[in-house]
């Protein structure tokens, strides 16, 4: 026997077995996870739990979209939810329906949103509220004044800050309207 037949002999054989249950699991894995009916638990449960806090709104006054500059003091008898996102942002675009939904569900409750984009200029930010039929405000924050009062630098995140000027939750990460609806519309509807 030469070399090279013996090193034949001993070649151990290609685990075609074991690799094609792995690619089974992986396809069945993969079927779960796109089917629609785990697609519309995502959709729901895509939200992040906020997490509860207790500290005085901060002092903070930007210019809006329309060039008029406003202070989060001027909206002390609302309920009001505070937030920073950008234009650029995925989760920031994903979550802007349910909060503009939100808006006009509960905007005569005496809520608002305060949608303030960090650092783009006005006219990508205007567009973007265009397009998004925002009807709450958009600040605009090209210094990161509302990041650096808030002290959170991830984005999206939001804070609602209840009609004693008092923030309450915060949140970092997408908002689902579930999430708005167990933890904002209480706080609306104490008068």
């Amino acid at each position: 026997m030469t070399k090279k037949q013996s090193r034949r002999k001993y070649q151990k054989p290609f685990p075609v077995l074991p690799m094609l249950v792995g690619l089974a699991l992986v396809g069945f894995g993969a079927l779960a996870m796109y089917s629609p009916a785990s697609n519309t638990n995502a959709v729901s449960s895509s939200s992040v739990v906020p997490m509860e806090v207790n500290f005085a709104a901060p002092e903070l006054s930007l210019q809006n979209i329309n060039g008029k500059t406003e202070s989060l003091a001027a909206y002390r008898t609302d309920v009001v939810l505070v937030n920073n996102w950008a234009t650029w942002c995925p989760p920031c675009k994903a979550e802007m329906p349910t909060l503009s939904d939100y808006y006009n569900e509960h905007h005569a409750d005496g809520f608002t949103i305060i949608a303030i984009e960090a650092g783009d200029p006005l006219q990508p930010v205007a567009q973007f509220a265009e397009s998004y039929q925002l009807q709450f405000p958009v600040w605009l924050d090209p210094n990161g004044d509302s990041i650096n009062a808030f002290g959170n630098g991830n984005l999206p995140n939001s804070y609602v800050i209840d009609r004693t000027g008092m923030v309450r939750y915060a949140w970092t990460g997408e908002i689902s309207k579930d999430m708005l609806e167990k933890y904002v519309t209480p706080l609306i509807e104490e008068k």
